[in-house]
């Protein structure tokens, strides 16, 4: 039997614990492709490049766009993100998921090339909650915190773009809830190949 994979898409705020749960979903599945994305921003301690990011300068992003190699990019808290479009729907066509974790603006990019990606919108519990989780962090300055949390609100107006959203309050019922998502996505009748039905039952060969 042979099947179409899916794209999945998860965004959020910063602070909101996308990444956590985009590492725990893929330990979940280990035939889910994460595609890791391209930034401008500092690594931050504990982050591996090539894992987390593919960290890269300023002037070496700016070629990539130019050369048209980002299926999305974006600007985000002043720097760069952008994912590379080689070889994403090859992946996807062949039968395997792929996973991006990118903010809205790259999901706006992404869905009128894959209309049918499931995008995952995660949220905090509360704006409380978020400001706690930013400063816990320990990364960003003052001035930063406050621009993430202003830029949280335009992120979070838009959460009707997607199939589903997430509360973000105790990590392992999120990450249930994603999980469900992924394995309720590979049950569905999208995911059957109809030549597979058709030969292996409904054919007369099959029947007799």
């Amino acid at each position: 039997m042979t099947r179409r994979g899916d794209l999945f898409v998860i965004s959020a705020p910063s602070g909101a614990g996308k990444t956590t749960l985009c590492r725990m979903l893929v330990q979940d599945f280990p035939d889910l492709r994460h595609s890791v994305s391209y930034t401008t921003r500092k690594m931050r301690p504990g982050e591996v490049d090539g894992v987390d990011y593919r960290f890269v300068s300023t002037g070496e992003f700016d070629a990539m766009r130019k050369r048209g190699e980002f299926l999305e990019w974006a600007e985000v808290h002043g720097n760069f993100y952008g994912t590379a479009g080689r070889g994403l729907k090859e992946l996807v066509e062949s039968g395997l998921d792929a996973l991006l974790d990118i903010d809205v603006q790259g999901a706006r990019q992404v869905k009128p090339r894959f209309p049918n990606a499931i995008l995952v919108f995660i949220l905090p519990p509360s704006r409380i909650a978020l400001r706690e989780r930013l400063t816990n962090r320990g990364s960003d300055s003052p001035d930063v915190i406050e621009r993430r949390l202003r830029n949280s609100i335009n992120e979070i107006k838009e959460y009707k773009m997607y199939d589903y959203v997430i509360i973000n309050d105790i990590l392992e019922e999120a990450h249930a809830r994603l999980k469900a998502i992924v394995t309720a996505r590979r049950a569905s009748v999208s995911r059957i190949d109809p030549d597979w039905i058709k030969n292996e039952f409904l054919t007369e060969e099959a029947q007799g």
